[in-house]
């Protein structure tokens, strides 16, 4: 069995956790007590009330009061009206950041990746550390990987939409 991700690793900042996550393993257990193992393949990394494309620089508001906890967390919003986004919040409290998971070994897109896992809104704010349903476990070697411009952020403008916060396993 593989260890579960502690507290210490979310509590990193976003552009230390981000490109961390590539090459663990999600985890989703089923109501019917069966589990599911996932590897994770691509993030992207929101920084803060300097970062125009994090949700948290517009301030602090119901839809991203989790982002203002302690890492390790799951902030989930929806968009389009139809497809839930997964983040995990990094860093201190007060400090909102958050990466988003892009894609794993099994689905690449983030709607795509909560439609399999079967994750929605009742998962806004679960702990990553603690929860029953969904953890995050440590994968088998250190990914290699590189990094590009984050996806679908042009409304943030420069630099926001060029920096390479985006973080792809090399496979």
């Amino acid at each position: 069995m593989s260890k579960r991700l502690a507290r210490a690793f979310y509590s990193q900042d976003v552009l230390e956790v981000g490109p961390s996550l590539l090459g663990q393993r999600l985890v989703r257990a089923w109501p019917d007590g069966t589990k599911s193992s996932y590897i994770i393949t691509e993030t992207e990394a929101y920084r803060g009330f300097d970062d125009k494309a994090c949700h948290a620089s517009k301030g602090r508001t119901p839809r991203t009061e989790v982002m203002f906890g302690r890492g390790g967390h799951i902030y989930m919003y929806l968009i389009y009206g139809m497809y839930w986004m997964m983040n995990v919040v990094t860093g201190a409290e007060d400090v909102p950041q958050a990466v988003l998971f892009r894609g794993l070994l099994e689905a690449s897109g983030p709607g795509r990746l909560t439609r399999l896992i079967q994750v929605d809104k009742d998962y806004y704010g679960e702990d990553l550390v603690s929860s029953n349903r969904i953890w995050i476990e440590e994968g088998s070697r250190t990914p290699e990987y590189t990094s590009g411009p984050r996806v679908g952020i042009d409304y943030a403008g420069a630099p926001w939409k060029d920096v390479p916060w985006r973080f792809l396993l090399n496979l």
